[in-house]
């Protein structure tokens, strides 16, 4: 068990270690493959709410998203804004790349949430 465990240990040292490349310079952004549309809680709709989420996220070299955080609120009351940062993490991405490579890249996202 204890093996077990270093192991385990030993590979999320290596994923955090994982170089985040930003965008532009050689560098591809990652391609979306299936989206995920966040969640307008029934809150949310009762108070009125409409606008814009923006997350930004690690698209890792897997496609997959790793961390995802906030840059700009919309609602944290009704919950649009933790709709917005689950939906974005089920998403899945061709990853982006550098020198033909998959790397992880960061991207930023919109989730626009409106009544009409």
């Amino acid at each position: 068990m204890k093996i077990l465990l270093f192991v385990v240990a030993l590979s999320a040292l290596v994923v955090a270690q994982e170089t985040v490349y930003q965008p532009g310079n050689g560098v591809a952004l990652p391609q979306l493959v299936k989206e995920v549309k966040a969640l307008y809680t029934q809150e949310a709709k009762d108070a009125h709410i409409e606008g814009t989420v923006v997350v930004r996220a690690v698209v890792k070299a897997d496609g997959t998203v790793g961390e995802v955080t906030l840059e700009r609120s919309l609602d944290p009351t009704y919950g649009l804004d933790d709709a917005a940062v689950q939906a974005t993490k089920s998403w899945t991405f061709k990853p982006g790349t550098k020198d033909g490579k998959a790397v992880a890249v960061q991207v930023h996202i919109e989730h626009t949430f409106s009544l009409k």
